[in-house]
């Protein structure tokens, strides 16, 4: 059994210290087998950038013995380039001109590996050209750049948007030397987590190619079905033995915890990360969720009072992937670059592309609700856990009066503060949350011919159609009836509930709730 390569991002240390490698050289191969040149990419954080920019860089250096057993091994002309490596995770960027220095520091170091001089008194642009035309005078250079984005995101997520505009400046003017640079270069590839609008950032490179929804390069990173089951078949197989599970059974349940992630709708791919976790740890758990907080989305979300219901159903148009901006953080786009939702599918209609968002799996669907229902009622996680299992148990046995009891408890201790009020949303996500992360069958927002139910909860044996409203709870379930919500399930086999819930806006809180058996021979 060969080692997991748990926090392993350099190509070199896999290949001589005997690390798993997912072979990804024949994409890689594509990438520049064409006559493609100018990349970019975008991925969530721990997803195997790093290693890719790696293997890149020791492809372009020449290092054919290290490929030897890979596909690419035998494919190509093994000539050795100057690689210009910019990792701007590992740079100082405390103030805009901090980030300058950074730079220009890493220019000159850059130059004195290959033995460069470059001109005194240059301003960085002039010298990050210079040492550009000067290394290509034997090959031509390649340049490439790891975590692009992380001096600009860093300072979002902190608020302060105004370093970020200048820290956006600087960086702007920095990459506009590789357009210019071009006769000098033979390849280029950027990555990061976010997809910055073109004009911000990358406006004078408008030869760069992006292929972060490429079906060609869709899974460039990140393990396929097919990968994880050949590459870490040893580890599959004792895990199962340990577990006393079949390996089939195990899959199934990888699958359902780390599988798919996808960004063309086809082709599903897991998060590295958690796979090696799972190996390591050998139990299930929320690794690549907790190896990051995501306080500035949460944030986000609360401030811009967003639907969060909405998140497992998003449908999105393909401009929404371009509009992300510092001055323009529009969720949808944020959420998808971060990785907290992904595409199911594309549809196309009159030649226009719809995109299908949702949750990638169990693990990052459960680990951010779980988040966002500490932010909103104010709990810390062990609260939630004790408080979901009641939930949990009470929903199975079809206690609802248990169900309204424990919810009012909730609501009753949430701070008065952090009510949005006049707003039935608020009320209706937290409903949400304690549904789904009770492991109930609740849709929300479910269109009908007439119109959109609140909530349909379904259990073994009943379906509840739930609507709740600001007031009367009569209302709420004369709406039911009136628009005969019910009608889609009549055939269903269960029996039908219907629950009217209201909200008393002056308590903060579930006022009373009305439920109603309906009979299959209701009109």
């Amino acid at each position: 059994m060969k080692n997991l390569p748990l926090s392993i991002q350099t190509f070199r240390d896999f290949i001589e210290e005997d690390y798993i490698y997912v072979d990804k050289t024949r994409q890689i191969h594509d990438l520049f087998a064409t006559g493609g040149r100018y990349y970019f990419l975008s991925r969530p954080r721990r997803f195997g950038k790093s290693l890719l920019i790696s293997t890149l860089a020791e492809i372009f250096s020449g290092n054919k013995e290290l490929f030897k057993g890979l596909w690419i091994y035998d494919k190509i002309e093994w000539t050795q380039h100057p690689v210009v490596y910019l990792d701007l995770s590992k740079v100082t960027f405390k103030t805009p001109e901090i980030l300058e220095n950074a730079l220009d520091m890493r220019i000159e170091k850059i130059a004195a590996d290959y033995n460069v001089q470059l001109d005194h008194g240059l301003f960085l642009k002039e010298k990050f050209g210079q040492l550009l035309e000067k290394l290509s005078q034997k090959q031509k250079v390649v340049i490439l750049v790891d975590e692009y984005d992380k001096p600009i995101t860093e300072f979002m997520e902190a608020g302060k948007i105004e370093t970020a505009k200048n820290i956006r400046k600087v960086l702007k003017n920095f990459f506009g030397v590789i357009k210019g640079s071009d006769a000098f270069l033979r390849f280029v590839f950027i990555t990061g987590v976010s997809k910055f609008s073109r004009v911000s950032i990358f406006s004078d490179l408008n030869n760069l190619r992006d292929i972060t929804l490429s079906e060609q390069f869709a899974v460039l990173v990140g393990y396929t079905e097919t990968e994880l089951m050949h590459y870490f078949e040893p580890y599959l197989a004792k895990l199962a033995d340990e577990a006393g599970m079949s390996k089939e059974q195990l899959a199934n349940e990888i699958r359902h915890w780390y599988n798919g992630y996808s960004w063309d709708g086809k082709n599903f791919v897991y998060n590295p990360f958690s796979i090696l976790n799972l190996f390591t740890e050998k139990r299930f758990r929320n690794f690549w969720f907790t190896s990051g907080t995501p306080t500035f989305l949460i944030q986000l979300i609360r401030r811009n009072k967003s639907e969060i219901r909405e998140f497992e159903n998003l449908t999105v148009e393909n401009y929404t992937f371009d509009s992300y901006d510092i001055e323009n953080i529009d969720i949808a786009a944020l959420l998808f670059q971060t990785g907290y939702l992904t595409i199911k599918k594309i549809t196309i209609e009159n030649r226009e592309e719809t995109y299908h968002l949702s949750y990638p799996n169990k693990e990052v669907r459960d680990s951010f609700l779980t988040y966002l229902l500490g932010e909103f009622s104010r709990k810390d996680m062990s609260f939630s856990g004790r408080f979901l299992k009641r939930i949990n148990e009470l929903v199975k046995a079809g206690d609802m009066d248990g169900f309204i009891r424990e919810s009012k408890s909730l609501f009753a201790s949430i701070p008065y503060q952090i009510f949005i009020r006049e707003r039935e949303t608020y009320y209706h996500s937290i409903i949400y949350l304690i549904l789904k992360l009770a492991g109930a069958d609740v849709r929300c927002e479910v269109p009908t011919n007439t119109g959109r139910i609140d909530a349909v909860l379904e259990t073994g044996n009943k379906i509840y159609i739930m609507e709740f409203k600001l007031g009367s709870e009569l209302e709420a379930l004369e709406q039911i009836k009136k628009m005969k919500y019910y009608e889609k399930y009549l055939g269903s086999g269960k029996e039908i509930v219907l629950l009217g819930v209201g909200f008393n806006l002056k308590q903060r809180n579930i006022g009373n709730y009305l439920l109603e058996i309906l009979q299959d021979r209701l009109p």
